[in-house]
């Protein structure tokens, strides 16, 4: 609980709870947009290498890339529709 507070985990599961809890957790992240997640990984990733300035353009060069998915024009229209999206990964 303690790395979960501090925030360097995202949670914890109890052993008797772990298979059910994981499988719902991965249920929920396949339905996000996965190129934009992982996207988002990628700068994370670079991150910790890069500074300030350089991140910045790997940020910048990474949104251009997400703003060209479909899953992005769909999660624009599911906003604007007031509806819930339906990401198809690409």
């Amino acid at each position: 609980e303690e790395a979960v507070r501090v925030g360097m985990i995202y949670r914890t599961y109890s052993a008797e709870s772990f298979a059910e809890d994981s499988w719902a957790l991965a249920r929920q992240l396949a339905q996000m947009p996965t190129r934009g997640l992982g996207l988002t990984k990628r700068a994370l990733n670079k991150a910790l290498h890069n500074d300030l300035e350089h991140q910045l353009e790997v940020e910048e060069q990474l949104q251009v890339n997400a703003g060209e998915t479909a899953d992005y024009r769909e999660g624009v229209a599911a906003f604007l529709e007031k509806r819930k999206p339906v990401f198809t990964g690409e």
